[in-house]
């Protein structure tokens, strides 16, 4: 049936109605519910509290801070937030929408700062473009005896959500001084709810049905049918997406959030479908992170995958991490951010030391953005020794958005270590059961997951 016809034999079957008097209560049905809906996000960009740590963010001045970031300039930045805010405390919702829409509009239409460091690096504009520009290894990894590593994986990709969870939005100086030292168990009952982890779900759905077929469109696909709300780059990449704009473009148009840790947040997953296949893991996680990111950003899961994939073949954090670093190109912003941050290991004695010089020079970053977090995982990864409670407290003991970190990390370690030498103790609250708030799976067996990440890896294989 054409479209003209089933809309024609709709308006040929109604049938006129005897209609109440009172029928303005249909108009207000329909309309109170999403003018709730949109002012509660638009209140939410002004002034949010993360979930897990309940630590504040304000979403429309993280959107400045990221285009500034990006060598632009946004004209009257601090008077439209100041604008914004007035309205917020007046709960002026009218005026807020405009000035929610200002700000983003500014953020558009930024002029470019020819000055701008930023602007002195090589881009890497596609997948091609960078495996060009390094060579990518293939180890060939037998995986039908490695259940266990990929069920390590997600345990530790579990753990660290739960355990960075409540601790993110903080500086690592402030979660010291609250907690009295280095963060070494859970502060709170853990529970598995966590976003990163959502997307990587997401993905490997997309493979399972897919194979080797599988596009970014398939897993944006995945995205829309099944995660309900976004945060930063995802948010608008999901906007984009419900519009008809796809990747790559629905991670570059009007998102000013594209090189924050939304993408370098879910690259381990893309690791393990490609266990000991760099080439083909950093190929996933460039398809992936396309969705949402851009360059740098899109660099940031690149970095995750390669190291995820390498953790099948070697052991040793330590040479895990020099193998990956020399993967991602030098003459990137991201290249030298995590270059910087080895260098303060190989100079430094403690984590802590090491960690204080990239605070110092990230500081003009977003803790949500991929810079800081990037040089926390170097620094986790280094003086973790492969010790799967150190590495936490490293995490935890440097800030920022420690459950990204810690879950990476920990997914990469716990590959290494193997499911019996993560203490009993991190495991013991969640049994054998992942809650999220994917539609279609609120619940999951994280064994049976093991078996479909396994079974994903070997039909790619």
């Amino acid at each position: 049936m054409k479209a003209w016809e089933r809309a024609t034999s709709i308006l040929r079957n109604e049938v006129p109605q005897f209609l109440q008097d009172d029928n303005e209560i249909f108009w207000e049905e329909q309309s109170n519910g999403p003018e709730e809906a949109q002012d509660l996000l638009t209140k939410i960009h002004w002034h949010s509290q993360v979930p897990g740590s309940r630590a504040h963010e304000m979403i429309c001045n993280a959107a400045i801070q990221a285009t500034e970031n990006k060598g632009y300039i946004v004209e009257n930045s601090n008077e439209l937030i100041e604008k914004g805010l007035k309205a917020y405390d007046d709960n002026d919702m009218v005026l807020l929408h405009k000035c929610e829409q200002d700000v983003f509009n500014a953020c558009y239409d930024a002029k470019k700062d020819e000055n701008s460091p930023y602007w002195k690096q090589k881009f890497y504009d596609s997948f091609e473009e960078y495996a060009n520009s390094v060579k990518l290894p293939i180890y060939d990894v037998d995986i039908e005896n490695k259940l266990d590593n990929f069920y390590a994986g997600w345990l530790g990709q579990i753990i660290g959500g739960a355990y960075g969870t409540c601790l993110e939005g903080h500086t690592g100086k402030a979660i010291k001084e609250f907690y009295n030292g280095e963060v070494s168990k859970y502060v709170r009952k853990p529970n598995t709810y966590n976003d990163d982890i959502t997307y990587e779900l997401c993905l490997l759905l997309a493979y399972k049905e897919n194979g080797k077929a599988t596009s970014a469109k398939d897993i944006a696909r995945e995205w829309v049918a099944r995660i309900p709300s976004g945060w930063s780059a995802e948010e608008w990449a999901l906007n984009n997406l419900k519009v008809g704009i796809l990747p790559p473009e629905s991670g570059r148009f009007h998102n000013p959030f594209n090189e924050w840790i939304g993408a370098q947040m879910r690259g381990a997953v893309c690791g393990q479908i490609y266990p000991g296949n760099l080439y083909m893991a950093a190929k996933a996680a460039w398809k992936d992170a396309s969705i949402s990111h851009d360059r740098n950003g899109i660099l940031g899961e690149v970095f995750n995958a390669l190291m995820a994939s390498l953790a099948f073949v070697k052991s040793d954090t330590k040479e895990i991490l020099k193998y990956c670093i020399e993967l991602i190109p030098s003459d990137s912003e991201y290249g030298q951010v995590i270059r910087y941050a080895y260098e303060q290991c190989l100079n430094h004695d403690d984590y802590y030391s090491a960690w204080l010089p990239c605070e110092k020079k990230l500081e003009k970053y977003n803790w949500i953005h991929a810079y800081p977090n990037a040089a926390i995982e170097v620094i986790a990864m280094y003086y973790g020794n492969n010790d799967f409670v150190k590495t936490l407290e490293i995490c935890g003991g440097c800030g920022q958005d420690v459950d990204c970190n810690a879950a990476q990390i920990a997914t990469i370690l716990g590959t290494i270590i193997g499911s019996n030498n993560i203490p009993e103790y991190f495991k013991a609250p969640f049994g054998d059961k992942l809650d999220t708030y994917v539609r279609g799976i609120k619940q999951i067996s994280i064994k049976q997951l093991a078996k479909d990440t396994l079974e994903v890896a070997k039909n790619l294989k």
